[in-house]
């Protein structure tokens, strides 16, 4: 049976220091865990695909290739017709795998079968260090050409487990529908193009004990719902708007202000108490937003003065007007929120602060690091630690898996959805962020909180209605029912906006 998904995350080589743990200081034998992992992947397997009568494995000569050998050997005793396809030189298997190999032996009639319900991935584990070539490659080809199911064992075989990216340009990786991974969860399942090749992913920690872990520090944490009850409590009876802050937000240009709109509107809906919108029209979208135009100098200058917070750049534009607002934004040496066009800006400025949170996407994160999207990608977590040591404050590194990190502490969302590629949707993340700096959130906590209510506000708009066609604006109800915690949500809130 599958563990309960973690909140820790760990690079690779922490997930071999564990292992190592395990092994040596535990008294858990290599075979033991060997075998638990085969087991726990056998169990996944008829779990998800019940009616399985033949399956394939593809058995690397490493430790992963032992998990398959205990995998076909669990599926014979069980009754399922198996073939083994050795990748690789069979007789050099060592150590454990050697073990594992040895105890199928016996079991293997070597069939050769036409047509399989479900394949076992267990080519590569974690120590992949080069794209697969020759007899790998074209293995992989062939299980991602079959006309079967996939389980992948630990880690998608061709997949970087440090930054979910291929192991090379180009480089092949088996497309998964079901990926078990074991001992800790490795941080690049999380991120990059993990998702498009892990399928379901689900972890197991092979029974390890729980004071094994507290030896080994994760790298990341993986936010989850608990956030909303520790920095979201009940408000008093006696609360005003002035306790609640007030969020400015700039941006519109010409041909842009509903950028700026989405972005107040869900400053608002996340409870700021006061929200003021700067945009070059001075137009409104809520009557319960108060609004400036960009050159009205004299209100401009009362409410940089009245704000808590200030978030600058949906819609921005990079013209000089757009110039002299992010200018006069930075001098209020207040706590900020700089995404889109401002991020452009920043770029140029060499501007370094401790009380900010920056959001790129990987497009605006390369223009901030003056590389290309694809490097940004290449390496996620590096990325973000490049843009914040570059920068200070929190960057917010968007994307699948988004990354969030301040320096000390890194978290990693794992909730969201495809529906998300739409346009707006960063700039109502701009908003959430504002509207719980404005509240008194550190920017840490403000950031990695924001990133989860927008992220899960879009898994349940998405549950509601689905993921294609979801619009930036469809978040609203579902963020002002994610920052009341416990409160009861009902389904005509959304059909009333």
């Amino acid at each position: 049976m599958c563990s309960e998904f973690p909140v820790d995350i760990y690079s690779t080589e922490q997930v071999r220091e564990l292992d190592r743990l395990a092994i040596e200081e535990h008294g858990i034998g290599g075979y033991d865990l060997m075998q638990r992992a085969g087991h726990a992947c056998f169990q996944s397997l008829l779990e998800a695909w019940p009616q399985t009568r033949r399956i394939r494995v593809y058995c690397g000569a490493g430790n992963n290739g032992g998990d398959g050998y205990v995998i076909a050997r669990l599926a014979v005793e069980a009754g399922l017709a198996v073939e083994v396809i050795p990748v690789g030189d069979a007789q050099a298997v060592k150590g454990d795998a050697r073990q594992a190999r040895e105890d199928w032996l016996p079991y293997d009639t070597g069939q050769v079968q036409d047509q399989v319900d479900v394949i076992v991935d267990a080519i590569f584990g974690t120590g992949l260090s080069r794209p697969p070539a020759g007899k790998w490659l074209q293995c992989i080809e062939e299980i991602n050409q079959a006309n079967a199911a996939v389980l992948s064992v630990d880690i998608p075989s061709g997949l970087d487990s440090d930054t979910g990216m291929p192991k090379g340009e180009n480089a092949a990786v088996v497309f998964a529908d079901r990926t078990l991974t074991f001992i800790g969860m490795k941080q690049g399942l999380l991120t990059g193009k993990a998702g498009d090749y892990s399928g379901v992913l689900l972890f197991d920690s092979l029974g390890l004990p729980d004071s094994l872990y507290r030896r080994v520090m994760p790298v990341a944490e993986r936010l989850h719902e608990s956030l909303l009850l520790a920095y979201l409590p009940s408000r008093l009876p006696s609360a005003h708007k002035g306790n609640h802050g007030h969020a400015l937000l700039i941006g519109g240009a010409p041909g842009m202000q509903g950028a700026i709109h989405m972005a107040a509107e869900a400053c608002a809906r996340t409870g700021a108490g006061l929200t003021t919108m700067v945009s070059h029209d001075g137009g409104t979208c809520r009557p319960e937003i108060m609004t400036c135009a960009s050159s009205d100098h004299a209100r401009l200058s009362h409410v940089f003065e009245r704000a808590n917070v200030i978030a600058i750049g949906p819609g921005l534009g990079l013209e000089q007007q757009a110039k002299t607002l992010l200018a006069q934004s930075l001098q209020q040496h207040k706590r900020m929120v700089v995404d889109a066009d401002g991020l452009w800006l920043l770029s140029d400025s060499g501007k370094y602060r401790g009380n900010w949170v920056l959001t790129p996407h990987p497009g605006e994160a390369a223009c901030l690091l003056r590389t290309s999207t694809q490097q940004i990608q290449q390496d996620r977590f590096a990325a973000v630690r490049d843009i914040q040591r570059k920068y200070g404050g929190v960057c917010v590194l968007k994307g699948f898996g988004s990354l969030i990190y301040d320096g000390e502490s890194m978290s990693v969302c794992t909730a969201g959805n495809p529906g998300m590629g739409t346009g707006g949707m960063g700039d109502v993340l701009t908003g959430v962020i504002a509207g719980l700096l404005a509240q008194g959130l550190k920017p840490y906590d403000a950031a990695r909180l924001g990133t989860y209510i927008h992220a899960r506000a879009a898994d349940l708009a998405a549950a509601s209605f689905g993921e294609r066609g979801l619009l930036a604006t469809d978040l609203y109800p579902y963020i002002r029912m994610l920052v009341n915690p416990g409160k009861e949500f009902s389904g005509r809130a959304v059909l009333a906006t």
